[in-house]
């Protein structure tokens, strides 16, 4: 069915679509259909339609979830070639591209530190420009043993042609990697975007080996710019591409109900929603939006602001903060413990 645009917000394009959606009545953790209006808002980062969309709180797990949401079939709509993820290296600057690069060491090495054997085989679900793969090849590991899943996109071909084993299309669907043959799997900033998260991690988990472990990156719901940007401009929501959101309630939730063990959660860098956040209110506010403002804010652009705002989350998770983002680690049983 077709949502109706309903009072666009100032300097948003009229022109954007409207696209087909799909209602969503149940919560996709637990199958509640208790539930509380969260949120609602726009494509406000590159306004794919005029949608209003609204979210939803699970009164049970206490997940989060958009209820319409885009139908299947315009995922290409709110996914476009220029979506930021599948060339990101092209357009940061390469300051911050050396930053993200340093924080990406600390992270996998911080998650494979705490499995009991070196992995010698890796999927990354999302993989966008690859540059986890890439990461993974540097530390050693054969390049026909890194795999990598995303939607189609420009930069799945080169990842081909550099020797990954890539495939284009959901996990739902992929009928290529065969059970019980990965050690690890990421899933960084991806599980929020999927229709059935529990179907996705169920299927992963088939994929890991024994005492492998899935390691997933989310938005962190009980954050405290959440609760301030709690009017719909918070960058977690991502409207309208994320689809289901946690907090550690209902994170823990979905990997047990996927056959998993919680092997610990661990607080990261939101960095971006903050930023997103910011951009949001100054550009679309019905009061005094001032848009040229606003792209001091835009993650994609920004230096002094992101830098600012990286610094300020690495300290707030040093002094033991839930910042805006959470590191989940979840182990297949039958192997060595997570240490």
């Amino acid at each position: 069915m077709l949502e109706r645009g309903i009072g666009l917000p100032p300097n948003y394009d009229t022109n954007a679509p409207l696209i087909e959606t799909v209602r969503v009545s149940h919560c996709p953790v637990c199958g509640s259909d208790h539930r509380r209006e969260y949120a609602h808002g726009f494509d406000y980062e590159i306004e794919t339609c005029r949608n209003l969309w609204t979210f939803f709180q699970c009164t049970e797990c206490e997940a989060v979830w958009i209820d319409p949401r885009p139908a299947n079939g315009e995922l290409s709509t709110i996914y476009p070639p220029t979506y930021y993820a599948y060339d990101m290296s092209e357009k940061l600057p390469a300051v911050i591209l050396k930053g993200k690069a340093m924080l990406d060491r600390i992270k996998l090495a911080g998650i494979t530190k705490r499995m009991e054997k070196k992995p010698t085989s890796y999927l990354d679900v999302g993989c966008g420009d690859g540059r986890y793969l890439y990461q993974f090849a540097e530390r050693g590991m054969s390049r026909d043993r890194i795999y990598g899943m995303d939607l189609p996109s420009p930069a799945l071909p080169k990842l081909q042609s550099d020797g990954f084993r890539v495939w284009a299309g959901r996990v739902e669907d992929c009928t290529e990697i065969e059970p019980g043959t990965i050690d690890l799997i990421t899933m960084f900033h991806v599980i929020e975007h999927v229709e059935d998260p529990i179907a996705v991690m169920r299927k992963l988990t088939e994929w890991l080996s024994p005492g492998g472990v899935l390691a997933l990156e989310t938005p962190n719901t009980d954050s405290i710019d959440r609760r301030l940007f709690s009017n719909g401009w918070w960058g977690g929501l991502h409207i309208p591409r994320h689809w289901t959101l946690f907090n550690s309630k209902s994170i823990g939730r979905a990997v047990e109900k996927a056959g998993l063990e919680p092997a610990g959660i661990f607080y990261q860098t939101g960095h971006s929603f903050w930023l997103h956040s910011f951009r949001h209110g100054l550009r679309y506010n019905t009061v005094l939006p001032m848009p040229k403002l606003a792209e001091w804010f835009n993650p994609m652009k920004s230096r002094l602001p992101l830098m600012a705002i990286t610094g300020f989350e690495l300290l707030r998770r040093t002094l033991g903060a839930r910042t805006s983002a959470m590191l989940v680690l979840a182990r297949k049983p039958g192997g060595p413990p997570v240490a």
